[in-house]
Protein backbone atom coordinates (compact mmCIF):
# COMPACT_ATOMS: atom_id res chain seq x y z
CA UNK A 1 0.00 0.00 0.00
CA UNK A 2 2.93 2.61 1.08
CA UNK A 3 4.75 1.76 -2.18
CA UNK A 4 1.15 2.55 -4.37
CA UNK A 5 0.88 6.25 -3.07
CA UNK A 6 4.17 6.94 -3.52
CA UNK A 7 3.77 5.73 -6.50
CA UNK A 8 1.22 8.20 -7.76
CA UNK A 9 3.01 10.99 -5.75
CA UNK A 10 5.69 10.16 -8.46
CA UNK A 11 3.37 10.39 -10.81
CA UNK A 12 1.76 13.83 -9.67
CA UNK A 13 5.22 15.33 -9.65
CA UNK A 14 5.84 14.25 -13.36
CA UNK A 15 2.94 16.01 -14.39
CA UNK A 16 3.62 19.13 -12.54
CA UNK A 17 6.42 19.39 -13.98
CA UNK A 18 4.78 18.40 -17.55
CA UNK A 19 2.62 21.39 -16.34
CA UNK A 20 4.76 23.83 -15.29
CA UNK A 21 7.96 23.23 -17.31
CA UNK A 22 6.03 22.54 -20.42
CA UNK A 23 5.13 26.35 -20.55
CA UNK A 24 8.86 27.71 -20.72
CA UNK A 25 10.09 24.88 -23.11
CA UNK A 26 6.56 25.88 -25.27
CA UNK A 27 7.73 29.54 -25.27
CA UNK A 28 11.25 28.36 -26.40
CA UNK A 29 9.55 26.41 -29.35
CA UNK A 30 7.65 29.44 -30.57
CA UNK A 31 10.95 31.88 -30.16
CA UNK A 32 12.62 29.00 -32.29
CA UNK A 33 10.05 29.83 -35.00
CA UNK A 34 9.59 33.77 -34.43
CA UNK A 35 11.60 34.11 -37.47
CA UNK A 36 14.81 36.39 -38.35
CA UNK A 37 15.67 39.63 -36.02
CA UNK A 38 13.83 42.04 -37.12
CA UNK A 39 10.61 40.03 -37.21
CA UNK A 40 10.96 38.10 -34.47
CA UNK A 41 11.92 40.86 -32.12
CA UNK A 42 8.14 41.63 -30.28
CA UNK A 43 7.70 37.94 -29.70
CA UNK A 44 11.33 37.23 -28.23
CA UNK A 45 10.29 40.38 -26.48
CA UNK A 46 7.82 38.80 -24.62
CA UNK A 47 9.18 35.62 -24.44
CA UNK A 48 11.84 36.66 -22.31
CA UNK A 49 9.44 38.97 -20.22
CA UNK A 50 6.85 36.74 -19.54
CA UNK A 51 9.57 33.54 -18.34
CA UNK A 52 11.52 35.74 -16.37
CA UNK A 53 10.44 35.51 -13.22
CA UNK A 54 9.98 31.80 -12.35
CA UNK A 55 11.41 29.56 -15.37
CA UNK A 56 13.66 28.40 -12.96
CA UNK A 57 11.49 27.07 -10.69
CA UNK A 58 9.91 24.69 -12.72
CA UNK A 59 13.34 22.66 -11.66
CA UNK A 60 11.80 21.67 -8.50
CA UNK A 61 9.11 19.48 -9.90
CA UNK A 62 12.22 17.31 -11.86
CA UNK A 63 14.23 17.38 -8.87
CA UNK A 64 11.57 16.04 -6.84
CA UNK A 65 10.89 13.53 -9.16
CA UNK A 66 14.67 11.88 -9.51
CA UNK A 67 14.89 12.02 -4.89
CA UNK A 68 11.43 9.69 -5.64
CA UNK A 69 12.23 7.66 -8.08
CA UNK A 70 16.36 6.77 -6.42
CA UNK A 71 14.66 6.48 -2.95
CA UNK A 72 11.35 4.75 -3.04
CA UNK A 73 11.77 2.59 -6.59
CA UNK A 74 15.75 1.94 -6.77
CA UNK A 75 15.01 -0.88 -8.84
CA UNK A 76 12.88 1.31 -11.42
CA UNK A 77 15.41 4.47 -11.43
CA UNK A 78 18.67 1.34 -11.85
CA UNK A 79 16.53 0.17 -15.09
CA UNK A 80 16.10 3.61 -16.49
CA UNK A 81 19.13 5.03 -15.83
CA UNK A 82 20.78 1.87 -17.30
CA UNK A 83 18.85 1.40 -20.37
CA UNK A 84 18.16 4.94 -21.22
CA UNK A 85 20.97 7.11 -20.00
CA UNK A 86 22.10 8.66 -23.63
CA UNK A 87 18.63 10.39 -24.50
CA UNK A 88 18.40 11.35 -20.39
CA UNK A 89 21.78 12.60 -20.65
CA UNK A 90 21.00 14.55 -23.97
CA UNK A 91 17.87 15.85 -21.92
CA UNK A 92 20.09 17.39 -19.53
CA UNK A 93 22.14 19.14 -21.50
CA UNK A 94 19.56 20.84 -23.14
CA UNK A 95 18.40 21.58 -20.25
CA UNK A 96 22.36 23.69 -19.25
CA UNK A 97 21.94 25.27 -22.36
CA UNK A 98 18.38 26.10 -22.74
CA UNK A 99 19.18 28.35 -18.78
CA UNK A 100 22.29 29.35 -20.26
CA UNK A 101 21.35 30.45 -23.44
CA UNK A 102 18.00 32.07 -22.15
CA UNK A 103 20.18 34.19 -19.06
CA UNK A 104 22.73 35.29 -20.97
CA UNK A 105 20.87 36.64 -24.63
CA UNK A 106 18.90 39.45 -22.45
CA UNK A 107 22.33 41.18 -21.71
CA UNK A 108 24.21 40.73 -24.33
CA UNK A 109 24.54 43.99 -26.49
CA UNK A 110 25.90 42.40 -29.97
CA UNK A 111 23.50 41.32 -32.03
CA UNK A 112 25.58 38.31 -33.13
CA UNK A 113 25.66 36.91 -29.78
CA UNK A 114 22.33 37.61 -29.20
CA UNK A 115 21.38 35.02 -32.29
CA UNK A 116 23.68 32.68 -30.88
CA UNK A 117 22.58 32.50 -27.33
CA UNK A 118 18.55 32.49 -28.51
CA UNK A 119 19.82 30.41 -30.67
CA UNK A 120 21.04 27.33 -28.00
CA UNK A 121 18.06 28.60 -26.02
CA UNK A 122 15.11 27.74 -28.84
CA UNK A 123 17.02 24.79 -30.24
CA UNK A 124 17.64 23.48 -26.60
CA UNK A 125 13.48 24.14 -25.85
CA UNK A 126 12.80 21.89 -28.66
CA UNK A 127 14.87 18.78 -28.30
CA UNK A 128 14.88 18.64 -24.19
CA UNK A 129 11.36 17.84 -24.53
CA UNK A 130 11.25 15.59 -27.44
CA UNK A 131 13.78 13.48 -25.57
CA UNK A 132 12.42 13.31 -22.25
CA UNK A 133 9.22 12.30 -23.96
CA UNK A 134 11.61 9.33 -25.71
CA UNK A 135 12.93 8.16 -22.46
CA UNK A 136 8.86 7.67 -21.43
CA UNK A 137 7.86 5.86 -24.22
CA UNK A 138 10.75 3.67 -23.84
CA UNK A 139 9.21 2.98 -20.45
CA UNK A 140 5.64 2.78 -21.89
CA UNK A 141 6.66 -0.02 -24.77
CA UNK A 142 8.36 -2.05 -22.23
CA UNK A 143 11.76 -2.00 -23.63
CA UNK A 144 13.56 -0.96 -20.65
CA UNK A 145 13.35 -4.41 -18.32
CA UNK A 146 15.35 -4.72 -15.26
CA UNK A 147 19.16 -6.08 -17.18
CA UNK A 148 17.90 -4.34 -20.30
CA UNK A 149 21.39 -2.85 -21.16
CA UNK A 150 21.45 0.79 -22.98
CA UNK A 151 20.69 0.55 -26.72
CA UNK A 152 19.10 2.81 -29.67
CA UNK A 153 16.10 0.11 -29.47
CA UNK A 154 15.21 1.20 -25.56
CA UNK A 155 14.64 4.58 -26.96
CA UNK A 156 14.56 5.27 -30.82
CA UNK A 157 11.44 3.23 -31.68
CA UNK A 158 7.93 3.70 -32.60
CA UNK A 159 6.45 4.45 -29.34
CA UNK A 160 9.54 6.63 -27.83
CA UNK A 161 9.48 9.06 -31.24
CA UNK A 162 5.75 9.55 -30.74
CA UNK A 163 6.12 10.19 -27.22
CA UNK A 164 8.65 12.49 -27.86
CA UNK A 165 6.75 14.22 -30.73
CA UNK A 166 3.82 14.48 -28.03
CA UNK A 167 5.89 15.82 -25.97
CA UNK A 168 7.02 18.65 -28.21
CA UNK A 169 3.08 19.50 -29.17
CA UNK A 170 2.11 19.46 -25.76
CA UNK A 171 4.83 22.17 -24.63
CA UNK A 172 4.18 24.05 -27.70
CA UNK A 173 0.53 23.99 -27.07
CA UNK A 174 0.86 25.19 -23.47
CA UNK A 175 3.62 27.92 -24.09
CA UNK A 176 1.17 29.55 -26.86
CA UNK A 177 -1.58 29.30 -24.57
CA UNK A 178 0.21 31.12 -21.53
CA UNK A 179 1.89 33.74 -24.03
CA UNK A 180 -1.29 34.38 -25.36
CA UNK A 181 -2.96 35.64 -21.91
CA UNK A 182 0.76 37.32 -21.08
CA UNK A 183 0.66 39.26 -24.65
CA UNK A 184 -2.95 40.30 -23.18
CA UNK A 185 -1.77 41.43 -19.65
CA UNK A 186 1.18 43.67 -20.78
CA UNK A 187 -0.63 45.19 -24.05
CA UNK A 188 1.10 43.97 -26.54
CA UNK A 189 -2.34 43.59 -28.71
CA UNK A 190 -1.09 42.61 -31.90
CA UNK A 191 0.48 39.79 -30.59
CA UNK A 192 -2.73 38.25 -28.95
CA UNK A 193 -4.03 37.04 -32.03
CA UNK A 194 -0.38 35.88 -33.40
CA UNK A 195 -0.21 33.07 -30.31
CA UNK A 196 -3.93 32.77 -30.40
CA UNK A 197 -3.41 31.02 -33.80
CA UNK A 198 -0.86 29.13 -32.64
CA UNK A 199 -2.24 27.91 -29.33
CA UNK A 200 -4.65 26.45 -31.97
CA UNK A 201 -2.43 25.23 -34.15
CA UNK A 202 -0.71 23.65 -31.41
CA UNK A 203 -3.91 21.80 -30.02
CA UNK A 204 -4.81 20.73 -33.35
CA UNK A 205 -1.00 18.91 -33.36
CA UNK A 206 -1.91 17.31 -30.49
CA UNK A 207 -5.35 16.03 -31.42
CA UNK A 208 -3.37 14.35 -34.36
CA UNK A 209 -0.29 13.07 -33.01
CA UNK A 210 -2.50 11.77 -30.31
CA UNK A 211 -4.97 10.02 -32.56
CA UNK A 212 -1.87 8.75 -34.52
CA UNK A 213 0.41 7.62 -31.50
CA UNK A 214 -2.78 5.48 -30.76
CA UNK A 215 -3.16 4.02 -33.64
CA UNK A 216 0.62 3.41 -35.10
CA UNK A 217 1.95 1.96 -31.22
CA UNK A 218 -0.87 -0.40 -31.07
CA UNK A 219 2.08 -3.77 -31.95
CA UNK A 220 4.71 -1.67 -29.84
CA UNK A 221 2.93 -0.83 -26.57
CA UNK A 222 0.09 -3.46 -26.29
CA UNK A 223 -0.02 -3.05 -22.31
CA UNK A 224 -0.25 0.83 -22.28
CA UNK A 225 -2.55 1.09 -25.17
CA UNK A 226 -5.48 -1.42 -23.85
CA UNK A 227 -4.89 0.97 -20.72
CA UNK A 228 -5.74 4.01 -22.80
CA UNK A 229 -8.73 2.80 -24.87
CA UNK A 230 -10.19 0.85 -21.72
CA UNK A 231 -11.54 2.19 -17.82
CA UNK A 232 -9.89 4.70 -16.07
CA UNK A 233 -7.16 5.18 -18.82
CA UNK A 234 -9.86 5.68 -21.54
CA UNK A 235 -11.64 8.08 -19.08
CA UNK A 236 -9.17 10.76 -18.40
CA UNK A 237 -8.08 10.25 -22.04
CA UNK A 238 -11.68 12.03 -22.68
CA UNK A 239 -11.58 14.40 -19.87
CA UNK A 240 -8.04 15.58 -21.55
CA UNK A 241 -10.19 16.18 -24.96
CA UNK A 242 -12.50 17.84 -23.18
CA UNK A 243 -9.75 19.97 -21.74
CA UNK A 244 -8.59 20.42 -24.87
CA UNK A 245 -11.65 21.84 -26.46
CA UNK A 246 -12.61 23.93 -23.47
CA UNK A 247 -8.93 26.02 -24.03
CA UNK A 248 -9.32 26.69 -27.34
CA UNK A 249 -12.65 27.77 -26.96
CA UNK A 250 -11.38 30.01 -23.60
CA UNK A 251 -8.47 31.33 -25.11
CA UNK A 252 -10.51 33.54 -27.85
CA UNK A 253 -13.13 34.61 -25.38
CA UNK A 254 -12.79 37.47 -22.89
CA UNK A 255 -12.00 34.91 -20.08
CA UNK A 256 -8.80 33.95 -21.73
CA UNK A 257 -7.25 33.83 -18.13
CA UNK A 258 -8.93 30.46 -17.70
CA UNK A 259 -7.44 29.09 -20.63
CA UNK A 260 -3.89 28.67 -18.64
CA UNK A 261 -5.79 26.10 -15.94
CA UNK A 262 -7.80 23.94 -18.78
CA UNK A 263 -4.06 23.74 -20.95
CA UNK A 264 -2.58 22.44 -17.81
CA UNK A 265 -5.20 20.40 -17.02
CA UNK A 266 -4.74 18.72 -20.47
CA UNK A 267 -1.11 17.67 -19.93
CA UNK A 268 -1.90 16.85 -16.47
CA UNK A 269 -4.83 14.66 -17.14
CA UNK A 270 -2.90 12.98 -20.25
CA UNK A 271 0.49 12.06 -17.82
CA UNK A 272 -2.35 10.70 -15.25
CA UNK A 273 -3.85 8.30 -18.22
CA UNK A 274 -0.44 7.25 -19.02
CA UNK A 275 0.02 6.36 -15.43
CA UNK A 276 -3.52 4.62 -14.77
CA UNK A 277 -2.86 2.93 -18.25
CA UNK A 278 -0.02 0.50 -17.37
CA UNK A 279 -0.92 0.06 -13.27
CA UNK A 280 0.38 -1.92 -11.83
CA UNK A 281 3.09 -1.71 -13.80
CA UNK A 282 6.24 0.89 -13.13
CA UNK A 283 7.55 -1.00 -16.72
CA UNK A 284 5.07 -3.00 -18.86
CA UNK A 285 5.20 -6.00 -17.91
CA UNK A 286 8.34 -6.93 -16.21
CA UNK A 287 8.25 -4.51 -13.19
CA UNK A 288 5.34 -3.62 -10.60
CA UNK A 289 4.86 -0.89 -8.37
CA UNK A 290 5.84 -3.32 -5.14
CA UNK A 291 8.40 -5.44 -7.65
CA UNK A 292 10.30 -2.07 -7.96
CA UNK A 293 9.74 -0.64 -4.62
CA UNK A 294 12.25 -0.02 -1.76
CA UNK A 295 12.43 -0.99 1.75
CA UNK A 296 9.41 -0.21 3.96
CA UNK A 297 11.43 2.15 6.12
CA UNK A 298 12.93 4.63 2.95
CA UNK A 299 9.04 4.46 1.70
CA UNK A 300 7.33 5.55 4.81
CA UNK A 301 10.05 8.21 5.08
CA UNK A 302 9.34 9.49 1.76
CA UNK A 303 5.81 9.56 2.49
CA UNK A 304 6.88 12.34 5.52
CA UNK A 305 9.04 14.25 3.51
CA UNK A 306 6.22 14.42 1.07
CA UNK A 307 4.23 16.10 3.48
CA UNK A 308 6.45 18.36 4.89
CA UNK A 309 7.13 19.50 0.96
CA UNK A 310 3.34 20.03 0.51
CA UNK A 311 3.17 22.03 3.49
CA UNK A 312 5.90 23.88 3.57
CA UNK A 313 6.36 24.33 -0.35
CA UNK A 314 3.85 23.79 -2.04
CA UNK A 315 2.00 27.25 -0.83
CA UNK A 316 5.29 29.14 -1.88
CA UNK A 317 4.97 27.31 -5.53
CA UNK A 318 1.13 28.17 -5.65
CA UNK A 319 1.74 31.89 -4.58
CA UNK A 320 4.97 32.42 -7.00
CA UNK A 321 2.65 30.83 -9.75
CA UNK A 322 -0.58 33.37 -8.98
CA UNK A 323 1.76 36.21 -8.38
CA UNK A 324 3.33 35.86 -11.43
CA UNK A 325 0.41 35.02 -13.61
CA UNK A 326 -1.47 38.31 -12.12
CA UNK A 327 1.48 40.15 -13.40
CA UNK A 328 3.04 41.06 -9.92
CA UNK A 329 6.33 39.69 -10.72
CA UNK A 330 7.95 41.97 -13.19
CA UNK A 331 11.39 41.93 -14.48
CA UNK A 332 13.64 44.69 -14.20
CA UNK A 333 13.78 46.68 -17.24
CA UNK A 334 16.88 48.23 -18.72
CA UNK A 335 15.90 51.83 -17.51
CA UNK A 336 15.94 50.24 -13.94
CA UNK A 337 19.21 48.80 -14.05
CA UNK A 338 20.50 51.92 -15.28
CA UNK A 339 18.70 53.43 -12.52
Amino acid sequence: MTATVVAWILLAAIAAYAGGGGVDYGAGFWDLLAGGAERGARPRRLIDHAMAPVWEVNNVWLVFVLVVMWTGFPVFFQTVFTALWLPLALAVVGMVLRGAGFALRKPTRRLAERRVYGAVFAVASLLTPFFLGAALGGVASGRVAPGTTASADAWANTTSIMAGLLAVAATAFLGAVFLTVDARRFGAHDLVGYFRLRARIGAAALVVLGVTGLTVTDPHATYVHHGLTHGAGLVLVLLAVAALAATTWLVAGPAAGWARYTSVAVVVLLVAAWGAAQRPYLVPTSLTVQQAAGATAPLRWMLIVAAVSLVLIGPALVVLYRLDTHGVLEPLTDEDVSR
